[in-house]
């Protein structure tokens, strides 16, 4: 078992929309003082910026000339981090249930997917991160020491993200929710650049009937494992 990186190693959580895995990411992250990268923030927030300019999800020219001149930062805010674009918080605006089945299309571009990996290689490299999304461990990091798949199930990953909706006071309905989280599955699982899909060599894990302190322990002890194993290597 190879040593780990210089500030540590690189954690994968892969896995469909609603999964829990931003929420798990954040909790991960505090307990093993990791960086957290949110990479769904950052396709999220090229969807806005393309949305606000009137680029079509297929003009990949267009695309391509947003992504440069683009500039995508995370800043941490007590336990919360905030996503800028240009500077721009845009951390509330980019979770619209609108600007997240505009991600799905805008993700599956392959100048977005080129520009964006870019930058989470360049800001995970040095190891002491966590990035979350769909083809972390596939993709974008491959060669990363921990990688997870989380799942759970259509209806469970619906129920939570109405109870999101609800919370901030969107309107919606939960058979409206679960059926867009259905779509978002097939358009992520369809497309053509990067599908949605488990690595090899991640560790699966069902969220569907366990709590968020469950899951969170199993990811703990699988990273620090990790560790453990490579200072011996």
């Amino acid at each position: 078992m190879s040593a780990v990186r210089e500030n540590g190693v690189i954690v994968a959580i892969d896995g469909p929309s609603g999964a829990g895995k931003s929420s798990l990411t954040k909790l991960l992250a505090r307990r093993l003082g990791y960086i957290h990268i949110d990479t769904g923030a950052m396709f999220r927030a090229v969807a806005l910026m393309s949305k606000r300019a009137g680029i079509a999800s297929d003009d990949d020219a267009g695309l391509a000339e947003l992504c440069r001149g683009l500039e995508i930062t995370f800043v941490r805010d007590g336990e919360n981090c905030r996503v800028l674009a240009n500077g721009e918080d845009v951390s509330r605006e980019i979770r619209s249930e609108e600007i997240g089945l505009l991600t799905s299309a805008i993700s599956a571009r392959k100048p977005v997917r080129e520009a964006l990996l870019i930058m989470q290689r360049a800001m995970g490299a040095k190891g002491g991160v966590i990035l979350e999304g769909r083809d972390i461990g596939t993709v974008v990091f491959p060669d990363a020491e921990v990688k997870f798949f989380l799942s759970a199930s259509a209806e469970e990953r619906g129920r939570r993200r109405y109870l999101e909706l609800a919370a901030r006071g969107d309107q919606a309905t939960l058979e409206e929710t679960i059926a867009k989280v259905i779509q978002r599955d097939r358009q992520d699982e369809g497309r053509e650049h990067a599908p949605l899909k488990q690595a090899e060599d991640a560790l699966p894990i069902d969220s569907t009937s366990l709590s968020i302190d469950q899951v969170l322990t199993v990811m703990e002890n699988a990273v620090r494992e990790r560790l453990v194993q490579g200072d011996k290597g």
